[in-house]
């Protein structure tokens, strides 16, 4: 494999980003799930903060997603107002466009509020994208 150009990976980076960067899948990789437990977000009526646990789950077909850039591109909604349930839908459009992979799915969790846990599920197949 010849030597990969990132823009993020084994940069110093100090601000968010919404470029999701692929590399070429690895022979044997059927499936990838990332977490991240690290994510912020506003309520677009109020303007509070909401903090989530983002879970994405993918079948490669030629690309998988770069982490360190997944880390920035979650970092880019720390500051915008989204909902729950559009937060998953955009994530899984992204990472769908980014790697085209076989099918993908997003689950965002939001930490409860007001003693209401919030779970929002996106999924789309190879044919969305």
């Amino acid at each position: 494999m010849s030597e990969l150009e990132f823009k993020a990976l084994g940069k110093t980076v100090r601000e968010p980003s919404r470029m999701l960067e692929t590399f070429p899948k690895p022979e044997g990789v059927q499936m990838v799930v990332m977490e991240s437990d690290e994510v912020t977000s506003l309520c677009p009526v109020t303007g509070q903060p909401d903090w989530e646990t983002v879970t994405i789950e993918y079948a490669p077909d030629q690309s998988c997603i770069e982490s360190k850039s997944l880390k920035l591109y979650l970092w880019s909604f720390r500051q915008e107002g989204v909902f729950c349930e559009a937060l998953a839908a955009q994530i899984a459009k992204d990472i769908g466009k980014a790697c085209r992979p076989h099918w993908v799915e997003v689950v965002v969790t939001q930490k409860p509020r007001g003693g209401v846990k919030l779970v929002a599920k996106a999924r789309f197949e190879a044919s969305d994208f």
